[in-house]
């Protein structure tokens, strides 16, 4: 899972990734990953995979992780090439899902790019320039189209589309919003890769004092929510100076400053746990003495798919998964124990995987 951090200057985008990477790395003694100078890889928090790992003895013990980019050098006119803004959108085309960091906090010390506090002006300056590369996109999809749409239906199909699209876009609403129920426009959409179609959550940032109520007596959050709301979009609130803070504590630390803090969570676990749900993911287990590990996959998947994670040798070849839920695992204590109990399950071809099953995969190449 890659996730895109975008945002104006000065919105606390840049500390917020800093700080979520280096907590990632610390919180699951997994080693931060730089790819590039904006990018890092994080690992996932799990406590079942150190509960499992001590069942099995295990020499390794690998998380799940999400690619976070810190996607820089948004002003208005990116998308005409104004300041980075080429590299900016090149790269928010590349991640499944986008984190748009919004100030919600007041600070004279802290410049604001356009001078004041206004959240929604702020998601609104880089809503147009992602409306303005899409249009690009479709103005030039719809010019080789317009060719060969009077000779061919599927052609002629797929103009209409295009202009029901872009005119839903000039009016100034994201693609995201735009729904058909044809099955043909809806390959035709995700093909064409438009910015406004990737799914975005929303990180408020605030001072320390309105963590307490979650943001509630903060106005300029309140403003984000309800224009969240309209896109059925996800608003978590956050505090990057505080991240900033917890990222260079180790595990019992960083328990003791959130309960003085009257948190019950971090950012980094509050941005993952949002991830998840926006993007339909789950996590199934593996164990033994050579490893624990999670593997991510969509909600929905079925067994074999699931095995080609692993390997595609294993969805090619697979026979059947040998499941038992990770809490039962757990009470049983061994599994052995869970086996005798009737808890591990033979499952088949069109099994769907459940978040927390620890499966064992049979397969014949």
């Amino acid at each position: 899972m890659k996730l895109g951090i975008v945002g104006l200057p000065n919105v606390g985008k840049s500390t917020l990734f800093n700080s979520l990477t280096k907590a990632g790395a610390e919180s699951a003694n997994y080693p931060f990953c730089t790819i590039d100078p904006n990018v890092g890889v994080v690992a996932v928090p799990d406590e079942r995979l150190g509960l499992l790992a001590d069942m099995y003895h295990s020499a390794k013990v690998t998380p799940a992780v999400i690619e976070f980019v810190d996607i820089a050098g948004l002003v208005k006119g990116a998308s005409k090439g104004e300041g980075l803004g080429n590299q900016f959108l090149a790269n928010i085309r590349e991640v499944d899902a986008i984190v748009h960091v919004v100030r919600c906090f007041e600070d004279p010390n802290v410049i604001h790019v356009d001078g004041s506090i206004d959240p929604l002006r702020d998601i609104e300056t880089i809503n147009l320039e992602l409306i303005f590369s899409d249009l690009e996109i479709l103005e030039r999809r719809i010019s080789k189209t317009v060719r060969g749409a009077r000779n061919d239906k599927a052609l002629a199909k797929e103009l209409d589309l295009l202009e029901r699209v872009k005119a839903w876009l000039e009016d100034g609403k994201m693609a995201i919003s735009f729904t058909t129920d044809d099955e043909d426009e809806q390959e035709w959409l995700a093909g064409y890769n438009l910015l406004t179609r990737k799914p975005v959550i929303f990180a408020a940032n605030v001072k320390e004092d309105d963590l307490a109520d979650d943001g509630a007596s903060n106005p300029h959050v309140e403003a984000v929510r309800k224009y969240a709301a309209e896109y059925g979009c996800e608003v978590f609130v956050i505090c990057a100076e505080i991240e900033q803070e917890i990222a260079e504590l180790d595990d019992d630390e960083k328990a003791m400053f959130l309960e003085d803090l009257g948190l019950k969570e971090s950012g980094l676990e509050k941005l993952i746990k949002a991830s998840y749900r926006l993007l339909g993911l789950i996590s199934y287990l593996t164990a033994g003495e050579t490893e624990t590990r999670a593997w991510t996959i969509k909600n929905g998947t079925k067994a074999p798919q699931a095995a080609g994670k692993i390997h595609s040798d294993f969805e090619r070849g697979f026979i059947r998964a040998e499941v038992v839920n990770y809490q039962d695992l757990l009470d049983c204590g061994a599994y052995a124990a869970a086996r005798d109990k009737g808890l591990v399950r033979l499952e088949g071809k069109d099994y769907v995987v459940k978040d927390g099953d620890v499966i064992l995969f049979r397969f014949n190449v």
